[in-house]
């Protein structure tokens, strides 16, 4: 899957012309990548194969929730490959493609919502690293996700708690919502949490609330219900360099938010990674490396207990998850994972480990979401 998560706000793009394209219409089942009691998008192959530290491989199969009590309401990051600036409402593969990755597997503890967005593509991001900015409209992908939520909320809701999830510009897009349409307004009563991954949530420095929200504050438990989880990572052996785009926000006194999903009351903790099999090739150009040496995995995803773990960490380099590989050479399996952002053979370290900051805690973030649910719910 040859995916570039790029962040929408690292760009300077031309204003959009005044005309206002006309609204979507998102009681059309066409408008939704995903959505509860059909097959679409969320109905991918989620079979995993986990490679023990002894090189041992198992099998585990997805199990998809059967009442599921909460829903979860996902908005996707920078993939269309369309050649406009702003993406059509046609689902091409590497939508799709990410609801796989990043979004389906929480459909083991909620039912899910996805909607098409007319979102800031691929293109017109290159273009703008490039220096020949086109004119699309940052408006409007965020305008299809207000519309698609008020219509959630409207004929799909009904009382129940929801979880919202983004990465790159879909949290963007999310932090935007919350600040306009939920933070300190009755719908913030139908928040279970707020997944906010891969952007630059600000909060006061030693504070949990204040910054991007007024109200709603950084998860600390997975008992804590109405509240945020927010990082982005870097590997522990390549911190953030002076020209990260991640980890830092503008105000001085504020930095950006780092919820381990692993141990959010902190610490150190293993992260429970789903990863591609596919291996390196994941939006990058180095050569894949085998999980396991003489051994065809042939499933979609692989989980490697024990080889990766993760911290927040706050310093003069930013705010973020450090990510460790715990590589032991003596090992049969791989020392190493794919993850970064890589243009013409050299890793973009200003990027981190970009391409899986989801990925990279998958588990955890579906355990807190299924502990958060039971908390709502006997709140309720």
């Amino acid at each position: 899957m040859r995916l570039l998560l790029l962040a929408v706000a690292s760009l300077a793009l031309i204003p959009a012309a005044e005309a206002q394209p006309a609204k979507n219409d998102y009681s059309k089942a066409e408008t939704w990548l995903c959505r509860p009691g059909r097959q679409d998008a969320c109905s991918a192959d989620l079979t995993t194969t986990v490679v023990q530290a002894n090189g041992k491989l198992k099998r585990e199969k997805f199990k998809p929730a059967a009442k599921p009590a909460i829903d979860c309401f996902y908005v996707y990051p920078t993939v269309s490959l369309d050649t406009t600036p702003n993406s059509d409402m046609n689902a091409g593969p590497e939508e799709k493609s990410v609801i796989q990755v990043q979004f389906a597997r929480f459909g083991s503890v909620c039912r899910t919502f996805a909607p098409l967005y007319r979102q800031v593509t691929l293109t017109a991001l290159r273009a703008g690293l490039t220096g020949r900015p086109m004119q699309a409209d940052r408006t409007l992908g965020y305008n299809d996700v207000r519309d698609a939520w008020n219509h959630y909320l409207a004929n799909d809701n009904q009382g129940r708690g929801v979880v919202l999830i983004g990465h790159s510009q879909g949290s963007g897009v999310l932090t935007q919502l919350i600040a306009n349409e939920i933070d300190g307004k009755p719908a913030q009563q139908k928040i279970v949490s707020a997944l906010l991954i891969g952007t630059n949530v600000a909060v006061p420095k030693g504070k949990d609330v204040g910054g991007a929200f007024k109200n709603m504050p950084l998860c600390r438990s997975a008992s804590q219900t109405g509240c945020v989880i927010s990082y982005v990572t870097f590997r522990s052996t390549a911190p953030p360099p002076a020209n990260s785009l991640f980890g830092r926000v503008r105000t001085a006194d504020q930095e950006a938010a780092c919820t381990n999903p692993a141990a959010l009351s902190g610490g150190s903790a293993d992260l429970h990674a789903y990863l591609s099999a596919a291996g390196r090739g994941n939006g990058s150009s180095l050569e894949p490396k085998p999980w396991v040496p003489e051994k065809k995995i042939e499933t979609p995803f692989v989980s490697v207990p024990g080889l990766l773990k993760g911290q927040c960490v706050s310093n003069d380099k930013g705010s973020y998850l450090e990510v460790t590989v715990q590589a032991n050479p003596s090992d049969p399996r791989t020392d190493d994972i794919p993850g970064d952002v890589v243009t013409n053979g050299q890793v973009q370290a200003n990027w981190g480990l970009h391409l899986i900051d989801v990925q990279a805690a998958m588990g955890n973030l579906v355990e807190v979401v299924g502990r958060q649910a039971k908390a709502y719910r006997g709140a309720k």
